[in-house]
């Protein structure tokens, strides 16, 4: 088994700059002649794609909440051939969730700790100096037992802020591993989701070479370098398996959230893959087993969607035979209408009762568990699910059957249990992994 060497890219919290050192950092290591796999810890589905910009080779999830032993370490192995696994955390390092899922509480800290990767902690010194160190202090001996490679601090005003700031962490013991100017254009777009697509970034090969060259005048990249470490890799392990073997699935700016690692294991079982755009107005493959609407922003291209005929055809075709399932925006196409930001009805596929607004918008943010009333594609009743929701809509109408058992990380029912009717299923969750015996 190989044993990789990597790191940990996190941060106190949200907001601190850690995307842009990943994206600089893999980008400048891969421009160095490494092979760098990247990795980003928790359920993310847009993380993943401007990491596969950044680096050449594509990122997949961990998650300690939702994946059990098997399948995490089969994500794991995907690292097999690269020279440095590169990891970017969500939230605040510890961040997690109050109760335990199939291997932990879903923080950065705990992926760092299973795979062996110390931590590079990105610390926005803005409006304080020594105090900083202090900060750092409580992330690095909060766990002793996580390794802890260093700081990075970020928006730094002055070279007298940084000698100061130096200083406080001079006297913490904490490596400082570079020094990153205020600069204030190195912001990647956002919308209510957190970033665009990468897909979307009107040039983002040149944004991420200007993070790598950012990053290399503020940087000690050898430092870096030198304080990865990991652990044995797996061996490589399977994936989990496709729900049909031709699986014509939506792709364009309205639907791109899928979790890398189904995709993969979809492919490596021999299924095949057929994208289209309903975007472009495109049908599904008349010949597919099964068409997957993934989620994305259905809500921003509402009138596109009502309006392309050949898709909405198509779709309603496949469904008098065959399974169509939808997750989150997917599930919204599904439905007899979307209400769109400023109150305009967009009539849907109708495949579903289900009626969503993005005017009246509510938060809904969190890891979900799901046991399946009826077959889901690839699954049977009473399969447990994990997964994670994560939009602005709202529903006005769910008036099918319930596809499932819906409840939060805690156990608390929540009223988004996805419907079916038919050969149609929808879920505002998307799908991480099936729950593996303990």
């Amino acid at each position: 088994m190989a044993d990789i060497p990597g790191l940990m890219i996190s941060a106190p919290a949200s907001g601190t700059g850690k995307t842009t050192v990943m994206l600089g950092l893999l980008r400048a290591l891969a421009e160095d002649g490494l092979t760098v796999q990247p990795f980003k810890s928790g359920p993310d589905y847009i993380d993943p794609a401007f990491h596969l910009a950044a680096s050449g080779r594509a990122s997949f999830n961990l998650d300690g909440w939702a994946m059990g032993p098997h399948l995490w370490g089969a994500i794991a192995a995907r690292a097999h051939g690269a020279d440095l696994c590169v990891a970017e955390g969500s939230m605040g390092l510890y961040d997690g969730v109050a109760t335990r899922g199939q291997q932990g509480y879903g923080s950065s800290a705990e992926t760092a700790a299973a795979m062996g990767w110390p931590v590079v902690l990105v610390v926005d010194v803005g409006g304080q100096a020594q105090s900083a160190a202090a900060t750092a202090m409580g992330f690095r001996d909060y766990a002793p037992a996580l390794p802890f490679a260093g700081v990075i601090l970020n928006r730094v005003a002055s070279p007298r802020h940084e000698r100061l700031v130096r200083a406080g962490m001079a006297r913490a013991g904490i490596p400082v591993l570079g020094s990153l100017p205020r600069r204030g254009d190195l912001g990647l777009p956002e919308r209510h989701l957190g970033l665009i697509q990468a897909v979307e970034h009107p040039d983002l090969d040149a944004a991420i070479a200007g993070y790598a060259a950012f990053l290399r005048d503020n940087v000690d990249l050898s430092a870096i370098r030198a304080a990865a470490k990991g652990q044995a890799l797996p061996a490589p392990g399977a994936l989990p398996d496709p729900p049909a073997q031709r699986i014509a699935i939506a792709r364009d700016a309205a639907f791109s959230f899928t979790y890398p690692h189904l995709l993969q294991g979809w492919q490596a079982r021999g299924a095949q893959i057929l994208p289209f755009s309903p975007l472009a107005d495109e049908a599904p493959d008349a010949d597919a087993d099964i068409v997957w609407l993934p989620g994305g922003y259905p809500e921003l291209h509402a009138g596109r969607i009502a309006a392309a005929s050949k898709f909405l055809h198509g779709l309603r075709r496949h469904a008098e035979t065959r399974p169509v399932h939808g997750e989150c925006g997917g599930y919204m196409v599904l439905g007899a209408a979307l209400i769109d930001k400023q109150g305009a009805r967009h009539e849907m596929a109708g495949l579903l009762g289900l009626v969503t607004s993005y005017e009246k918008r509510k938060f809904h943010l969190g890891y979900r568990r799901a046991v399946l009333h009826s077959a889901l594609p690839g699954h049977a009743p009473g399969t447990a699910l994990r997964g994670h929701e994560f939009h602005y809509s709202t529903i006005l109408d769910q008036p099918d059957a319930p596809l499932a058992a819906v409840a939060d990380a805690d156990g608390n029912p929540v009223p988004e249990t996805g419907s079916v009717r038919g050969h149609a299923s929808g879920t505002f969750f998307h799908l991480i992994a099936a729950e593996e015996a303990p």
